[in-house]
C-alpha cells in the first residue's frame, strides 16, 4: 500500500479520535456549570499548554519557530481562540450535540478554505459528499428567525468558521514543515496569555470538583487538539474532513447517558445523514485508491 494512502488512513483514525475527545470535552464544560466562557477556556488551554511543552521537551524538537511561520501561527491562535470560545458559550446554552454540530460545521469551513487559499483540488463528487454532510446538519439545528436560541446558534455557527478557518491554517503549517506539537504549544500558549487579563480582575470564584471537571476537559481538549493537529498533518482536509462530524454522534450518545438529553426526530435524521455521507466519502477514497495505487 503506498504511502500516501496509509497517511489517509492515519488521518482518519486521528480525526476520529479528536471527534470523540472533543464530545467529551464539551460534556465536561458543561458538567462545570455556571462558569464565564472565558473562564473555562483558560482552563482547557493551560493544560493543552501544559501537555504540549512536555512532549516537545521530551521528544527533544528544539523550540525554534521559522520567522516566516509566525504570522500564520498568531492567524491559526486568533481563529482557535475565537472557536473555543464561541463553542464553549453554545456548549454552555444549547443541548450538547446541538452545539456540537454547529462547531462541526469546521470540517466543511475547512474544505471551503483549504480549496481558496491551499488550492487543493475538491472533486465534483467530493463537494457534494460534503455539501450533503452539511445538509443533515440542517436537520439538527433546525434554523428559524422564531427560534429563540437563534442568537446563540449564531455564536456556534461562529465558533465553527473559527475553528474550520484555524485547522486550514494547521494544514499549511503541517506542508510546511512545522511540529505538530509546536503548533499546540503556540496556540494554547498564545490563548491563555488572551484570557489571563479576565481571569485576573473577574474571576469567579469555584469549588474543586469544578476545577477538577475543568482539569479533565482540558486533558481531553489536549487529546483532541493533538490529533486533529496530526490528522491535518496526514491528509488534506478534502479527503477526511467528513469523519470530523462523528463528533455529533459521540455528543447525542453522551448528551443521552450522561445529561440526560435527548434529541428529537428531524435532530436523529441528521445524525443519519451525516453518517450515510461519511460512509459514502469512505467508499469514495476506496474507489480511488484502486484505480490509482500512488494516490
Amino acid at each position: 500500500m503506498a504511502g500516501g494512502i496509509k497517511d489517509i488512513h492515519k488521518g482518519i483514525i486521528c480525526i476520529l479520535i479528536s471527534a470523540f475527545s472533543f464530545a467529551v470535552m464539551n460534556m465536561l464544560v458543561r458538567l462545570a456549570g455556571d462558569l464565564p466562557s472565558i473562564q473555562k477556556s483558560f482552563f482547557r488551554n493551560a493544560v493543552a499548554a501544559v501537555f504540549a511543552l512536555i512532549i516537545v521537551l521530551k521528544d527533544r524538537h528544539e523550540i525554534k519557530i521559522s520567522r516566516n511561520n509566525i504570522p500564520l501561527l498568531i492567524l491559526r491562535s486568533v481563529l482557535g481562540t475565537i472557536g473555543v470560545l464561541c463553542n464553549f458559550y453554545a456548549v454552555d446554552h444549547l443541548v450538547l450535540s446541538d452545539a456540537s454540530m454547529l462547531n462541526k460545521l469546521s470540517p466543511f469551513f475547512t474544505l471551503i478554505c483549504s480549496a481558496i487559499f491551499l488550492k487543493e483540488k475538491v472533486s465534483m463528487k467530493e463537494a457534494l459528499i460534503v455539501a450533503g454532510a452539511f445538509a443533515g446538519s440542517l436537520f439538527i439545528i433546525k434554523p428559524s428567525f422564531s427560534n429563540a436560541d437563534l442568537g446563540i446558534s449564531l455564536i456556534g455557527l461562529l465558533g465553527g468558521l473559527g475553528a474550520g478557518s484555524a485547522y486550514t491554517c494547521v494544514r499549511a503549517l503541517g506542508k510546511r514543515g512545522e511540529k505538530g506539537p509546536i503548533i499546540v504549544l503556540f496556540f494554547s500558549s498564545f490563548s491563555c496569555l488572551v484570557t489571563l487579563p479576565y481571569l485576573i480582575f473577574m474571576y469567579n470564584p469555584m469549588t474543586s470538583e469544578q476545577v477538577a471537571i475543568l482539569l479533565l476537559a482540558g486533558l481531553a481538549a489536549a487529546s483532541g487538539q493533538f490529533s486533529i493537529t496530526a490528522a491535518y498533518s496526514y491528509a488534506p482536509a478534502r479527503k477526511i474532513s467528513v469523519y470530523d462530524y462523528s463528533q455529533i454522534i459521540f455528543a447525542a450518545l453522551l448528551g443521552y447517558f450522561i445529561l440526560g438529553q435527548t434529541p428529537d426526530v428531524l435532530s436523529i435524521l441528521g445524525y443519519f445523514i451525516i453518517i450515510l455521507m461519511a460512509i459514502i466519502m469512505f467508499i469514495l477514497q476506496k474507489g480511488l485508491e484502486k484505480k490509482n495505487p500512488r494516490m
